[in-house]
């Protein structure tokens, strides 16, 4: 059999995955990252890239200035019984050292998200200063690399164009309003198609996928072997200590030979059947999920840590990072998981159920609003719902994978993706929703929504409700009435981005057994590791933000000086020595 040595082997590509990489290498380990499929970057290339770190050194450059109080009173309230003290401190303490060292030691650069307010409003919310992305990036930079990095979904894109949330994004919805937006608008599709003929692809790289490609960047800089291709089958052990992997590489066997250790950061287990029938509740047959990510995630590296003696933990409040999704038709007949991000939040639309009933603040979190979705469906029902709109709202917004103006809407209409009509009643009758109740729903919404209030379920009343509103929509930028034919409606699954449900880890991200022992020369990061915030959802980018911290922190874990006799001891803890490296 072929064998391969190395430092420490890395398997995924995403931003746990690479974070570990490029921290390991910088600090001077020999490193090889293994991705199954023929593109890097995992679910991370298709998400909005933002990631939550309190007291970050952009914030704190613009004035932003927090106790470290602050975030960890808003995650003990939010987090409950599920709050994981270790783990609390590492990321407020290292995710500013973390965006710290990246700035100084690779290509990362960042942008921030200092008016991103926390999703809730219990005791240490943050109105800003939280959050942050990487910055916009030339893909042209990456060379040959460019081709192996998964471009943005394209049901998410325009025509292959990534939008960036904040301005960019503003300035497309406000492209027919204002002469500006449109002169920005206009050099961007300018842009996209030189780059489209000249490179097949956008090179203005932005969000995740801007993310990845910095991190793809600064892995090659410091000389990270990086293949595609490359299955993981299993953990090689020696006696306690996972030494290595079997990998199928160009379906060609593989031993990879890992003196320091090994880091699980395959993504999760999104599209594992078997394993959501176990873990989601709602759906006992694995089958009523649709999961925004890519469908090559389906549990690898949960399933290998598993088998060396890991402890699965599925005691999490949610099993994973819901949010709603429509099944939006490709050309090749296939449908693909559109999440819902974006519009719920805007003037004009809200979501009822088959009873034609409103369930929810629909300016909530993606995460929040796909729980109400569950608790408000009969038992034995299809956990489904409708967003609801009016003409106007979809000509300004879109609806789902349906743009907003000028593109068409007959190819939508034709597919049975959107549903059109003239009247509400007729709308009703085409989604199968009570029409008498949804009458009653739309005429007491619109009564207080012409005002701008919605005393049913306050929409817009929160800080994390606004700023995803529309600003130019007064008095409340998240509310205004359903009145103008013809209607439109797009159906509601429960759907995710990722999964919380995962192997046990310290907070140096160790991989546990039943015993909470770490099992030594074991890593997992990322969606392979059970989420640290214990399946609830307190913010956007706990995902990301955590990933890239522990990342950088089992970098350095595995960089550390280790003596024989301190290798035997499973019951070490480096974390402290952690905290003195750069």
């Amino acid at each position: 059999m072929n064998t391969l040595h190395c430092d420490v082997l890395v398997l995924g590509s995403g931003a746990g995955g690479l974070s570990t990489a490029v921290t390991a290498a910088a600090l001077g380990l020999s490193v090889i990252v293994c991705e199954k499929e023929d593109v890097f970057g995992g679910t991370t290339a298709w998400s909005g890239g933002w990631m939550w770190i309190p007291r970050n050194p952009l914030a704190m450059r613009a004035g932003i200035v927090e106790t470290a109080d602050a975030p960890r009173t808003y995650l003990r309230n939010e987090l409950g019984a599920r709050y994981d003290a270790a783990k609390a401190d590492a990321l407020i303490e290292h995710g500013p050292r973390m965006i710290d060292f990246f700035e100084r030691n690779t290509s990362m650069r960042f942008i921030d998200g200092n008016r991103i307010p926390d999703f809730h409003t219990t005791q240490g919310a943050g109105s800003g200063g939280r959050s942050v992305c990487a910055m916009p990036f030339d893909g042209r930079a990456l060379g040959p690399l460019i081709d192996k990095l998964r471009p943005p979904l394209t049901e998410m894109t325009v025509g292959g164009m990534a939008i960036a949330s904040g301005q960019d994004l503003a300035h497309f919805f406000n492209a027919t309003r204002s002469p500006r937006s449109a002169w920005h608008v206009t050099k961007r599709l300018a842009a996209f198609a030189m780059h489209k003929l000249r490179h097949g692809r956008s090179m203005h790289l932005v969000n995740g996928n801007a993310l990845v490609a910095r991190l793809l960047k600064s892995a090659a800089d410091r000389g990270v072997q990086l293949m595609t291709r490359a299955k993981a089958v299993e953990l090689i052990r020696d006696g306690a200590r996972v030494t290595g992997a079997r990998v199928e590489i160009e379906g060609v066997p593989h031993e990879v030979i890992a003196r320091r250790g090994v880091v699980l950061a395959c993504g999760g287990y999104p599209h594992d059947r078997a394993r959501r029938a176990q873990t989601f509740a709602y759906t006992p047959s694995g089958d009523e999920h649709w999961s925004a990510a890519p469908r090559s995630n389906t549990g690898d590296g949960v399933r290998i840590g598993e088998a060396a003696g890991a402890h699965f933990d599925a005691s999490l409040k949610a099993p994973a990072a819901w949010a709603p999704v429509s099944l939006a038709p490709k050309r090749d007949g296939d449908a693909v998981a559109f999440a819902h991000l974006i519009e719920r939040a805007k003037p004009g639309v809200i979501a009822v159920t088959r009873a034609g009933k409103r369930f929810v603040n629909e300016a909530s979190s993606y995460h929040d609003f796909v729980a109400a979705m569950i608790d408000a469906t009969p038992s034995g029902d299809e956990v489904c719902a409708w967003l609801v709109c009016d003409h106007r709202f979809q000509r300004r917004y879109g609806l789902g994978a349906a743009k907003p103006f000028p593109f068409p809407l007959h190819p939508y209409e034709r597919s049975g993706y959107l549903k059109s009509a003239p009247t509400l009643d007729a709308l009703a009758r085409q989604c199968g929703i009570d029409a008498h109740a949804f009458s009653e729903t739309i005429a007491a919404y619109n009564a207080h929504a012409q005002d701008g209030r919605d005393p049913q379920f306050h929409k817009g009343s929160t800080p994390y409700n606004r700023i995803q509103g529309d600003a130019s929509q007064k008095p409340n930028p998240c509310v205004a009435p359903i009145v103008d034919g013809p209607f439109h409606a797009v159906k509601l699954l429960p759907g995710s981005l990722g999964t919380f449900a995962g192997l046990a880890t310290d907070a140096n991200a160790r991989v546990l057994d039943a015993t909470r022992t770490p099992i030594r020369g074991l890593y997992a990061v990322g969606n392979d590791a059970a989420s640290m915030m214990g399946g609830h959802y307190p913010a956007g980018g706990i995902t990301l933000g955590p990933a890239m911290t522990f990342g950088y922190l089992a970098g350095h874990d595995l960089a550390r000086p280790v003596e024989p006799e301190a290798e035997a001891d499973a019951e070490h803890s480096s974390l402290n020595h952690a905290r003195t490296l750069p």
